[in-house]
């Protein structure tokens, strides 16, 4: 993590927020945020995008409020995490649509589904391939990235997914 106030202040409010949550393999949850955040650090992306990442989970999984969001943040990173926050019910063409159109959600959405896909290893054979098809169906462009990640969970399984063949073929041939 850089030392910068604004972002360090951001951590500990992410770290208190997320304190007592676990993630599926058992690590303290605040570990996915951070993660997020230096995926996106080590693709360029600045100090809004990394506060992103940390708060990207906290309106739907914690406690926070927006005014919290943007006490710790600013109205860039407060409408970005927004449209992170997946409401109960949500269309999801409308979700990624809407995601697709900030840049910063679109970055820490792309590290936060790449992230994911790299813990599932751990994940029981029906969540992965809940997940794999999830992310076949709506992530599958936000980065190549994601698309090794899947293929690398895929190969994890004990049955192969069938409909999941197009991953043996050149990347460029991909469904997109």
């Amino acid at each position: 993590m850089d030392d910068s106030e604004s972002l360090q202040l951001a951590l500990e409010f992410a770290k208190e927020k997320h304190k007592g949550q676990k993630r599926i393999g058992g690590d303290d949850y605040i570990t996915h945020p951070i993660a997020v955040s230096e995926i996106v650090k080590n693709q360029g992306y600045g100090e809004s995008y990394r506060i992103t990442a940390l708060f990207h989970d906290l309106l739907e999984d914690t406690d926070a409020t927006e005014e919290e969001i943007l006490k710790y943040g600013s109205c860039e990173i407060h409408e970005a995490v927004k449209l992170l926050t997946k409401q109960k019910g949500c269309d999801m063409a409308e979700y990624i649509g809407a995601i697709k159109q900030n840049p910063i959600a679109f970055a820490v959405k792309a590290a936060d589904r790449l992230h994911n896909l790299q813990c599932a290893i751990v994940a029981d054979e029906e969540f992965k391939r809940k997940y794999i098809l999830e992310t076949v169906d709506w992530y599958m462009d936000f980065s190549s990235d994601i698309r090794m990640a899947v293929k690398r969970l895929a190969e994890s399984l004990e049955t192969p997914m069938a409909e999941l063949s197009f991953l043996y073929e050149p990347i460029e041939t991909w469904k997109q």
